[in-house]
C-alpha cells in the first residue's frame, strides 16, 4: 500500500503567502509585548511623574536623538533595499542593508557608552561603584529603562544579524527570496517603531 504524498503548498505564491502570514503573527507578538513594556512606563510616570521627569532628565538626550536619527535612516535604508529586491537590484540591496547593518552597530555603540556613563553615575541598578537615584521613583524609572532599552538592544542584535546575513548572501549570489527579504524589513522597521515610542518616553520626559 502506497501513501499519498502531497507538498505543504500548491505553489510558490502560497508559501510567500504563508511565509508573510506568519512574519505578521510573529511581529504582532513582539509587538504587544514591547507594549505592555512600555505601558508600564506610562503608568510609572502617572504614578510617579515628579521622580520620573527628574530621573528622565538626567538621560543623555544629545545620546538618545542621535541614536533616534539613526534608527529612522537606517529604516530608509532597508525601505530602498527591500524594493530593490523586489525589482531585482540585488547589488542595490546588498548595499542599503549592510549600511544599515552598520548604522545598527552605530547604535549599539552609543547605547553601550550611554549605560557606560550611567554605570559611574550610580545609576544602573544593583550594579556600580555607588548607587544614586535618589527616590524610590527614580529607582523604578531606570528598572523599567533598563527593561525596555536592554529587550529593545536585543531585538536591534538580532535585526543586525538579519540584515548583515542578507548582505552577504546577496553579495554570494545566493539570495533570499524577495519576500525574506521583505520580511526581514518588516522586522527592523518594527525594531525602529518600538525606538519612536521609548525614545520621547524616557528622554523627553524631563
Amino acid at each position: 500500500m502506497t501513501i499519498a504524498r502531497h507538498e505543504p503548498f500548491a505553489d510558490l505564491a502560497r508559501q510567500h503567502d504563508a511565509d508573510r502570514l506568519g512574519m505578521v503573527v510573529f511581529l504582532s507578538s513582539e509587538a504587544m509585548l514591547f507594549g505592555a513594556v512600555i505601558m508600564a512606563l506610562l503608568a510609572l510616570r502617572a504614578w510617579e511623574p515628579a521622580a520620573f521627569a527628574a530621573t528622565s532628565g538626567r538621560m543623555d538626550l544629545l545620546a538618545g536623538s542621535a541614536n533616534t536619527a539613526i534608527l529612522l535612516t537606517s529604516s530608509l535604508l532597508v525601505a530602498i533595499g527591500a524594493e530593490a529586491a523586489s525589482a531585482g537590484r540585488k547589488r542595490l540591496t546588498m548595499t542599503m542593508f549592510a549600511l544599515a547593518a552598520l548604522l545598527g552597530l552605530a547604535f549599539l555603540a552609543i547605547k553601550g557608552t550611554e549605560y557606560s556613563i550611567e554605570y559611574l553615575e550610580g545609576l544602573m541598578p544593583g550594579v556600580g561603584p555607588k548607587q544614586d537615584f535618589g527616590s524610590p521613583g527614580a529607582r523604578m524609572f531606570m528598572d523599567g529603562y533598563y527593561l525596555a532599552t536592554g529587550l529593545h538592544a536585543v531585538h536591534v542584535t538580532v535585526g543586525i544579524a538579519l540584515l548583515a546575513g542578507c548582505a552577504w548572501r546577496v553579495h554570494a549570489a545566493d539570495p533570499p527570496s524577495a519576500v525574506a527579504i521583505g520580511n526581514i524589513g518588516l522586522y527592523w522597521h518594527l525594531v525602529d517603531v518600538v525606538w519612536v515610542f521609548l525614545f520621547p518616553i524616557l528622554y523627553l520626559s524631563r
